[in-house]
């Protein structure tokens, strides 16, 4: 008799506690090491990009986690962003601190992430995502793609003393 198909459990995405931050103080390192190829102005490490716990915390961020069988393996985070004074709706979600571990990728738990912040998104009255990445990171881009966003602005740069 054939072994029955072992089929890979989705993951549970809810939102991140205090408890939670040793684990996502090492996620942010580990975004932190992917982008440095990127991005030779970060300075030299120790660095961190957020206050995990200040997201956490506030009322006009969505900081969540997706576990896989009670273990935390990802994380993004969706902010109540002003928008320019130009633009027509006077918000927006900002999305970042998206991580998955290496391990545990291509399982399609970045997609639900994407989906529970958007979630949070619309029933906070935001009805548009932006979000941020390096030019050079094509496979980031390539998932951002897959999940409905298109390149907007590009931000370009010049450094004088280079």
């Amino acid at each position: 008799m054939a072994e029955p198909e072992t089929i890979a459990k989705p993951g549970i995405v809810r939102s991140a506690r205090q408890d939670d931050l040793p684990v996502l103080l090492a996620f942010e390192q580990g975004i932190i090491t992917a982008e440095r190829p990127y991005d030779h102005t970060l300075k030299p490490d120790p660095i961190s990009y957020y206050d995990i716990a200040e997201k956490i915390a506030s009322d006009d961020s969505e900081v969540a986690v997706v576990e896989v069988d009670g273990l935390v393996v990802g994380s993004g985070f969706a902010i109540k962003n002003l928008s320019k004074a130009y633009v027509q709706d006077t918000h927006h979600a900002y999305l970042g601190f998206m991580y998955v571990r290496p391990d545990y990728r291509g399982r399609g738990l970045n997609k639900r992430l994407l989906e529970h912040l958007s979630a949070w998104a619309k029933a906070n009255d935001l009805r548009e995502i932006r979000l941020t990445v390096y030019s050079d990171n094509a496979p980031a881009i390539r998932a951002y793609e897959k999940a409905g966003f298109t390149s907007h602005i590009l931000e370009m740069r010049l450094n004088l003393d280079e």
